[in-house]
């Protein structure tokens, strides 16, 4: 199959700091704009993981405050106790939230992420268009995926900050997987880092774009016939791995040392969120069936692009195929039918609810009803665009919970100690989340009869420091003793005890830190370690870092000499 001529003569106007970006910026401002306006004036929205990522924002903010630039254990999580959240968690979100925090009050943040986000997905789509349609479709693709259902969903009804940020990357994705088609190994670049990117937003979406682009790679090679596309594309995900290391091999290898499981389990498994399900909570029915509704408004609007749009489909045949692809996959694997794919494909299951593909779907959506150039219909499908958006947002905006009260009485209560819910999967292996109480002392003793924890009397404890990764404190105590800290147990917590290391146990009826003391005064400390994983991590991120400067220095290099001989040929 030839090079598409259009495709050339686009890549040749298209450029990301030329002037032909700037009505595609002033289009995703305002989109932008348009779309947070509502919690200028009624509050934030408070869907259902506004808290969890908010908590995160403050607690990395806090951490900051205390010299941490990139924390791993969340002090404030359960109430105190603590857990791992930020070993397992995408940085890119709760720094980028904590970022916003510095600069600007707290009730302010969730809707300048919001803001953020919806403006670089409109660009990063309009980068994608623009490669492969006219100027005014590339605009109109634009602002379509910025403003499409998911995203407001995911903004105003399920408050999936992290998902979103995934989303707004997710063309760049595909302007380096189809670029691949066109300008070969000079891609990899752009591909590598929206593709790690991705994965340090969200993991979920990072699951959803590893099996993507493997998808658009095996049909990329059938529709060129040549193997280049897959070998500069597995190169490329490879790369993007590799810079991403230092999130993903520690998240992986500790699994083994939290309750993982429990976020696949029961309510949360795949195969019992599929659409219109009915075998599962009956909350989860409920909201399942408003997700199901907004993907088959998205499937019906999708096909009705690609039928209008089938005209145009060999100015880029390529990506027309490969968006098709695309598209059947993400319907499919919403359906019943695909249970044995979430059943055995490698980390599938933990995307938890199946229309987490409408991610996909929505920049298909996005991409071919911005094609369409039939003056027969344009009108027609504009105006049927502009009604099925305005219906989502009218439905959401009666489904949202609007709330000012919850980011400050939270900021309040990391502040004042008493910290928040922690997330489930999250915990450490052996903790007991439902038998912690949220009034136990920093530092308790153990009844040697019951097991409770009380505040130390016969023991005399002065804390020296309690940080976020670091506890010191003396214990005087006239006979043995059992003390209880205010904190779960994990693996990288390392114990001194009078200066000596000392294995940490955990208490069996809530999973926290026991320590054994003999008569005396002893100086215990405790500080959390970078375990050999974290470490190796960063290295593998900082050698893929080097060589991907490297890849981009040859490629700008190249690129610059090619042009030099294409001016020197001209008469």
């Amino acid at each position: 199959m030839g090079q598409d001529n259009f495709t050339t003569e686009v890549s040749s106007q298209s450029t990301f700091f030329g002037a032909s970006i700037l009505p595609a910026i002033c289009l995703a401002l305002l989109v932008a704009t348009a779309i947070v306006m509502p919690m200028c004036f009624l509050g934030n929205a408070s869907g259902h993981d506004f808290l969890p990522h908010v908590a995160s924002w403050v607690e990395a903010n806090n951490q900051w405050h205390q010299g941490i630039f990139f924390p791993s254990w969340a002090a404030g999580a359960n109430s105190g106790f603590g857990e791992p959240r930020f070993i397992f968690y995408p940085p890119g979100s709760w720094m980028l939230g904590s970022a916003l925090g510095s600069v600007l009050p707290w009730r302010m943040v969730p809707g300048a992420f919001v803001w953020l986000c919806i403006f670089l997905a409109g660009i990063s789509m309009w980068k994608l268009a623009r490669e492969w349609l006219p100027a005014p479709q590339a605009r109109a693709a634009a602002i379509l995926f910025a403003a499409n259902p998911y995203h407001l969903t995911l903004a105003y009804y399920r408050s999936d900050f992290a998902e979103l940020l995934a989303s707004a990357i997710f063309p760049l994705m595909l302007a380096g997987a189809f670029g691949l088609l066109r300008d070969g190994w000079r891609r990899m670049a752009l591909l590598s880092i929206a593709f790690a990117g991705i994965w340090l937003s969200n993991a979920p979406a990072g699951v959803v774009a590893t099996y993507s682009l493997a998808l658009i790679l095996v049909v990329a090679c059938i529709v060129v016939r040549r193997v280049k596309p897959l070998l500069f594309g597995a190169l490329a995900m490879l790369a993007g791995f590799g810079l991403a290391a230092f999130y993903i091999l520690p998240a992986w290898r500790e699994q083994r040392w939290v309750q993982i499981a429990q976020a696949v389990s029961t309510t949360y498994e795949p195969t019992r969120n599929f659409l219109f399900t009915r075998i599962n909570d009956p909350d989860f029915v409920q909201f399942n069936w408003k997700m199901s509704a907004l993907a088959v408004g998205l499937m019906i609007l999708t096909a009705l692009g690609i039928a209008f749009s089938f005209r145009q489909r060999r100015e880029w045949s390529r990506v027309w195929w490969l968006l098709i692809a695309l598209t059947v996959a993400s319907i499919f694997l919403m359906m019943p039918p695909s249970a044995i794919l979430w059943r055995h494909l490698p980390e599938l299951k933990f995307l938890q609810f199946p229309w987490r593909w409408l991610l996909v779907l929505s920049l298909a959506f996005a991409f071919f009803a911005a094609a369409v150039r039939s003056q027969r219909w344009q009108w027609v499908w504009g105006l049927t665009l502009v009604c099925a958006i305005g219906a989502t947002a009218a439905t959401i905006a009666g489904d949202t919970s609007w709330d000012s009260e919850d980011v400050p009485t939270l900021v309040a209560d990391v502040g004042a100690g008493r910290g928040y819910d922690g997330i489930e999967g999250f915990q450490p292996r052996d903790a007991k989340i439902d038998e912690l109480d949220n009034e136990s002392p920093l530092v308790g003793e153990v009844d040697p009869e019951s097991g409770d924890v009380d505040a130390p009397e016969e023991t005399q404890v002065n804390i020296q420091m309690w940080t976020a990764e670091h506890k010191a404190f003396t214990a005087q105590t006239e006979e043995p003793v059992t003390l209880a800290l205010k904190l779960l147990n994990y693996p990288a917590w390392e114990l001194r005890v009078d200066g000596k290391i000392t294995t940490a146990n955990a208490a069996p009826q809530t999973g926290q830190i026991v320590i054994h003391l003999d008569q005396g005064t002893h100086q215990v400390e405790l500080q959390f370690q970078r375990t050999r994983d974290r470490t190796i991590g960063r290295l593998i991120s900082a050698l893929f870092a080097v060589c991907l400067l490297i890849t981009v220095g040859v490629t700008v290099a190249s690129a610059r000499r090619e042009s030099t001989v294409a001016r020197a040929s001209r008469p």
